[in-house]
């Protein structure tokens, strides 16, 4: 199970310029589609007088959701480069934005493939690429006499602890990486009459 993934740490800008056209690339870490939406109204607000806004986002660990916008652009020629630098450069969970400011001369189909290919793979170059780890988060409720047996086990497998709770019934929300997930689960469950349960 593929449990981590490469994306930015934080917004990064690049800039390719060809021919009198500046193409101003912004690359922003994105978890859902709405955040990729309020990314690109507040560039369309803020670029109001650029002749296009073109991009391409991955989202999910394998960067099973995808999309690449031409923005009025020729078919092809703007979202899919920027996709590309993504794909090579393996990241998700980001957005690159590239917003083209027209100089008065057409570069055709090739040169704006080059162009927006450029100017995205500045951006991504200007930023720092972490690896992240995709976690599974989980509330384990249990009663006061299992609480030893519990802890050992989170000892043991050391998950993260977001909150505990603990009176007549006890109750703990955990967060540990995706694939060690369905053991920790099992291992408490496995618990002797620690009326055990769990919440996803």
């Amino acid at each position: 199970m593929v449990d981590t993934y490469l994306t930015i740490s934080a917004p990064s800008e690049g800039l390719y310029k060809d021919r009198g056209s500046r193409f101003i690339s912004f690359a922003y870490p994105a978890y859902s589609e709405n955040e990729i939406k309020q990314y690109l109204h507040e560039l369309k607000k803020k670029y109001y007088d650029a002749r296009h806004h073109c991009y391409a986002c991955r989202l999910g660990v394998t960067g099973e959701l995808w999309r690449a916008a031409d923005d009025g652009e020729p078919s092809g020629s703007a979202g899919k480069p920027i996709l590309g630098q993504l794909l090579s450069n393996n990241l998700t969970n980001i957005v690159v934005f590239v917003v083209r400011y027209f100089g008065g001369v057409k570069l055709g189909v090739p040169g704006l493939i080059n162009a927006y290919r450029s100017a995205a793979a500045d951006a991504i170059h200007n930023a720092v690429i972490v690896e992240m780890e995709d976690k599974d988060g989980f509330s384990v409720e249990f009663s006061y006499m299992a609480m030893n047996s519990v802890m050992k086990i989170i000892k043991e497998e050391q998950p993260e602890m977001l909150k505990q709770e603990f009176d007549t019934v006890c109750r703990i929300e955990l967060r540990i990486r995706r694939s060690l997930s369905e053991s920790l689960k099992n291992k408490l469950l496995l618990i002797e009459n620690g009326e055990v349960k769990i919440e996803d």
